[in-house]
């Protein structure tokens, strides 16, 4: 969890969001958020929907590393999704 305010994390450029969201779910080990972002951002890709990221043997490095492949840190249309699931993420508390 963060002390920081919603419109603190919204007034933040994308990157330093993801860079924020992606070290706290390194931190938690959290594959599942990951795996949550991705589904959104690559609904519509069917090139990125093989469901390797479904296995057990994925991680987190694995995860960020297929983040930079897929997205190369330009999100399109799913931008404001995208630093919604940020901004939501940081200022959630560990679970």
């Amino acid at each position: 969890m963060t002390d920081a305010t919603l419109a603190e994390l919204d007034a933040l450029p994308t990157e330093e969001l993801r860079e924020r969201a992606f070290a706290l779910a390194r931190q938690r080990r959290d594959v599942k958020f990951f795996w949550d972002l991705f589904k959104h951002v690559t609904a519509s890709n069917d090139d990125t929907q093989d469901g390797w990221l479904g296995s057990l043997d994925a991680t987190i490095d694995d995860v960020v590393a297929l983040w930079r492949e897929v997205t190369d840190h330009t999100y399109g249309e799913s931008e404001p999704l995208v630093r919604a699931a940020f901004i939501d993420y940081i200022m959630s508390p560990a679970k």
